[in-house]
């Protein structure tokens, strides 16, 4: 028996025990979890740290709690178990079944918060989760997948609840991706990573890359969102995919932006010293960053392009006269590097964050910095983001609880645009199937109406209309 088969023969067993779980021994799991992976969240940051050499230990802490506190206190009175809804009046009842065994993907940039996320709103939702570990962070992964199936396990989950890979195995992940009995794919990971999951043939709720643009207005507090956007992109390193990607400002605005960014650590590159970073940065053969500078500090970046920048350095800001293939720089990197646009006015600079976006984007994030309302409605609906964050940190802001009200995810969707079919932070109620239940209500209009009159074709549309609403 191989051991995608194994895999799935026990996911479907624990699939079918978890369904004798009421809500009370549901949440009793998943409470048990929470606080087992809480109290592991320095070793883990620290093991993902020293293990994959990417973003900073003491930010990995940060995004356990996250992965953890912050995601429990969202979900834990959900009702995710029988009848969730019931509204005498529609006479509609909704009752929530689990969906069935779940394979998850991880990603090297966020091994141990993203494993916790993931296992948490699996088995609140009551589905066996298979995790599917990065290479360069299988410990990790499997570290925390253990200590919460342990803990699990000692609240009265159903055995092999949570399963993982030591490796990500070709032939055994496209084996489980290719069997009917696996419900729902989470792909989390690279671009690649996640059209391999679409392209299995089963329901798969993926991710996209998220080169996300920051507009500084006119009437921004300037020195507040450069703290902003320093304090999101050095996050781990700049390690998240939600961290901004480029600035862009009016003429007007730049020396005080530039000014400002300098005076908080940024150091503003040449053309030349531009350049010999891209060399680092981008692949041009596989469109994409390198692992030379993921989740690395702007001082080792810059050392290994042969660049010298100032002491205290922490940002590396590369202005840019265009966005494609030709400005390697325009596009996603995951470290401490930004794109600096400088335009004309406020049409041009907004049609620019607009093109960064479209640019490896689209569907994820974008942020204003403005207090004008009419700005913000119109940047909102010029961009092709499905979250528009205003005066706030890209980083924090679109992964939720934090600084917003969004919901804290370690997926962050971009709709059809981005390849994806919500553009939502996906939680617990993403993982459920719906029944409702609909008692009979009937719609007056239809029954007072006399349906006969559609079988004359002489009589025009409009007039059918008019019929029908002067029953009321």
């Amino acid at each position: 028996m191989s051991k995608a088969e194994i895999l799935l023969q026990q996911a479907v067993a624990a699939a079918d025990a978890f369904r004798a779980f009421d809500q009370s021994a549901t949440d009793r799991i998943v409470r048990a979890v929470f606080l087992r992976a809480l109290a592991e969240r320095v070793t883990l940051a620290r093991m993902a740290f020293d293990e994959t050499g990417l973003g900073v230990w003491e930010h990995k802490v940060v995004k356990n709690v996250i992965a953890t506190q912050l995601v429990y206190d969202s979900i834990k009175d959900q009702r995710t178990v029988g009848v969730i809804h019931d509204d005498p009046t529609e006479g509609i009842l909704k009752v929530a079944e689990p969906v069935g065994p779940v394979l998850a993907f991880v990603p090297v940039t966020n091994p141990s918060s993203t494993t916790l996320f993931k296992i948490l709103i699996a088995l609140k939702t009551r589905n066996p989760l298979i995790i599917s570990p990065p290479q360069a962070a299988r410990h990790t992964t499997a570290a925390a997948a253990a200590a919460c199936y342990e803990a699990a396990l000692e609240a009265g989950a159903p055995e092999h609840c949570i399963q993982w890979l030591d490796r990500p195995i070709k032939n055994t992940l496209d084996e489980v991706m290719a069997s009917r009995r696996l419900a729902l794919i989470l792909a989390t990971g690279t671009t690649q990573l996640v059209s391999r999951a679409v392209q299995s043939g089963r329901p798969v709720l993926g991710v996209g890359p998220g080169n996300v643009p920051v507009y500084i207005g006119s009437t921004a507090d300037v020195p507040f969102a450069v703290h902003n956007i320093l304090a999101s992109k050095l996050f781990d390193n700049g390690s998240v995919c939600a961290s901004e990607q480029a600035v862009v400002v009016k003429e007007e605005m730049a020396p005080v932006v530039m000014a400002e960014f300098q005076r908080q650590g940024g150091y503003f590159l040449s053309p030349e010293e531009s350049e010999k970073v891209a060399r680092i940065a981008w692949d041009p053969e596989r469109r994409s960053m390198t692992a030379t500078v993921v989740g690395q500090p702007a001082t080792r970046i810059a050392k290994s392009a042969g660049i010298t920048v100032p002491k205290g350095t922490s940002l590396l800001l590369a202005p840019q006269a265009g966005v494609g293939p030709e400005h390697p720089l325009s596009a996603e990197i995951l470290a401490p590097i930004l794109a600096f646009y400088v335009e004309p006015d406020f049409d041009t600079a907004i049609a620019r964050c607009s093109e960064i976006t479209r640019y490896g984007g689209t569907g994820h994030t974008a942020v204003i910095y403005s207090n004008t309302s009419e700005r913000i409605e119109y940047f909102s609906r010029s961009i092709a983001a499905g979250r528009i964050l205003v005066n706030v940190p890209s980083t924090q802001g679109a992964l939720g609880g934090m600084l917003t009200t969004l919901e804290p995810s370690f997926m962050l969707t971009c709709g059809t645009g981005g390849g994806n079919v919500t553009m939502d932070n996906i939680t617990a109620r993403h993982l459920l199937n719906v029944k409702k239940i609909a008692r009979r209500r009937p719609n007056p209009k239809w029954l007072e109406f006399e349906c006969q009159q559609y079988l004359h074709p002489e009589i025009p549309p409009e007039e059918i209309e008019a019929r029908f609403n002067r029953n009321f």
